[in-house]
C-alpha cells in the first residue's frame, strides 16, 4: 500500500469535466494527456475530475498548446513561490506531479477520509489510467481475495479501534492500520475461493445500482438490503478463513486480531515485532491465487 501522486500544482493541472472538455475542443491533441483523476471525495461521491498527465508527452506536443503552457507557467510560478525548499525545485518540471506513484498496472484504491458513520469503508478496483492523488492508497497488483478481507467487518473492526480521526472521521493509515493487520494466516484453497465468489458478489452488487454512489451505497439509512445480504456473505467467507464464527460485536473481533497479531509477532526475532511487523508476517500473501 502506498500514497497517490501528489501534484502541489496550485491546481493548474486539475481540470473539471467543462474545463477538460473546453481544452479538447479546442486542442484535440492534448486529449490522450488528460486523464480521469481522483481523490476521496471523488471517489465516494462519483465525482469527476481530470489532470493533465504529461509525463511522456513529446515536448513539441505540449509546445503547441497555448492553454497547456499557459497552465505550466502558473504551476511554475506556484512552485518557486512555495516556503518549502522541496517543492521550489520541481518548478523545473512544471508539467509533471511533485510526486508520482501511479501504478503501471490496476490497483485497488483505499480512501485515506472516510464517515464514521459507515459500516464498512468503501473500497474498489481502478483501472491505472485513473490517476489517484494524495487523499487516496493505493494497493497496486491486488486481487479479489485482498478486497474481500479489506471489505470485511473484520478489517473494518479493526479500522474502527486502529485508525485515526479527521474531526470523526476515520482517517485510514497504510503504516498503523493497513501494515499491522493480522490476515488470515494459513487460509485453505476452499477458503479463499469463497472470499474471492463472496467479494465478486459485493462488486456485482454494486454495480447493478449504477446510478448510485458509494457515499449512497454505504450510507447505513440508504444501504441496499441485497449489498447488506452480500457483506454478510463475505463476513461469513472472511470469518471462515479465520477459523471462526459468530463474533458477538466488534470488541470481540478486535480481542481475536489482537491476539493474532501477538502470535504472529511472538514469532519473530527479538527487536524485530513491532517495526513493520505487518510487512514481515504476511503482506496479505496468505489469500493471494
Amino acid at each position: 500500500m502506498r500514497f497517490g501522486s501528489m501534484p502541489r500544482d496550485g491546481g493548474h493541472l486539475i481540470l473539471s469535466r467543462a474545463e477538460r472538455d473546453e481544452l479538447i475542443v479546442a486542442e484535440p491533441q492534448m486529449g490522450t494527456y488528460l486523464l480521469r483523476y481522483t481523490g476521496a471525495e471523488e471517489f465516494l461521491n462519483a465525482g469527476e475530475r481530470y489532470c493533465l498527465w504529461l509525463n511522456y508527452a513529446p515536448p513539441q506536443v505540449i509546445s503547441a498548446s497555448l492553454r497547456v503552457r499557459k497552465r505550466l507557467d502558473e504551476v511554475r510560478k506556484f512552485r518557486l513561490a512555495s516556503k518549502a525548499a522541496t517543492t521550489r525545485k520541481f518548478a523545473t518540471t512544471p508539467g509533471l506531479f511533485c510526486q508520482i506513484a501511479q501504478p503501471d498496472s490496476n490497483y485497488l484504491l483505499v480512501p485515506r477520509v472516510s464517515s464514521e458513520r459507515r459500516a464498512f469503508v468503501p473500497i474498489g478496483f481502478m483501472p491505472c489510467t485513473v490517476i489517484g492523488n494524495d487523499q487516496v492508497l493505493l494497493v497496486p497488483g491486488a486481487n479479489l481475495g485482498h478486497f474481500g478481507v479489506l471489505s470485511s467487518t473484520m478489517h473494518n473492526a479493526w479500522v474502527r479501534y486502529t485508525c485515526g480521526r479527521l474531526e470523526s472521521r476515520y482517517r485510514y493509515s497504510k503504516d498503523i492500520v493497513y501494515n499491522n493487520f493480522p490476515w488470515p494466516a494459513t487460509p485453505t484453497d476452499a477458503q479463499k475461493q469463497k472470499i474471492e465468489a463472496a467479494a465478486q458478489a459485493v462488486l456485482d452488487t454494486r454495480a447493478a445500482h449504477p446510478n448510485a454512489s458509494l457515499a449512497d451505497l454505504y450510507d447505513p439509512l440508504t444501504m441496499p438490503p441485497n449489498l447488506v445480504r452480500a457483506h454478510q456473505a463475505l463476513d461469513a467467507a472472511v470469518d471462515g478463513a479465520y477459523g471462526r464464527k459468530n463474533f458477538k460485536n466488534d470488541a470481540e473481533r478486535v480481542a481475536f486480531l489482537f491476539e493474532l497479531y501477538q502470535k504472529y509477532t511472538s514469532l519473530l526475532p527479538a527487536g524485530v515485532a513491532g517495526k513493520g511487523t505487518r510487512k514481515r508476517i504476511a503482506r496479505g500473501k496468505s489469500i493471494v491465487s
